[in-house]
């Protein structure tokens, strides 16, 4: 387990605001990719991802980087899955629908869980 390195409240804070900021993006494509019709850019989350990569150095050695991995790792999964079963959607419909709505789920679940223990100052489990 790394230690945690203590840093000053200015910092923190400005870490925290970032976390917010990412989860929010994330919370608003999660959102769109489970409500039908509700569909966000991927943009946003593109500019989620990269400030999340951007920043972690930043948070290196803090509670902090946990969710900046919890983010990252959730993306990646999450892309990762949706290219494995898109040629359901080819194929049979009915089975890509429910794969993706599942991974949908997946993704806001963890979105939600993060943001919410962002907000309790807890790190992400690794």
């Amino acid at each position: 387990m790394n230690p945690v390195i203590p840093f000053d409240g200015e910092r923190a804070q400005s870490l925290k605001t970032v976390g917010h900021v990412s989860y929010l993006l994330h919370l608003i494509v999660a959102v769109g990719a489970v409500l039908p019709g509700a569909q966000a850019s991927i943009a946003l989350l593109i500019v989620a991802f990269v400030i999340d990569l951007a920043k972690r150095s930043d948070a290196a050695g803090t509670w902090q980087e946990s969710h900046f991995g919890w983010r990252i790792r959730t993306v990646v999964w999450a892309a990762v899955l949706y290219l494995v079963t898109a040629p359901l959607w080819l194929l049979f419909f009915v089975p890509g629908w429910i794969a993706w709505g599942v991974i949908s789920i997946w993704f806001l679940y963890r979105i939600v869980r993060g943001w919410m223990s962002l907000n309790a100052d807890r790190p992400m489990p690794a």
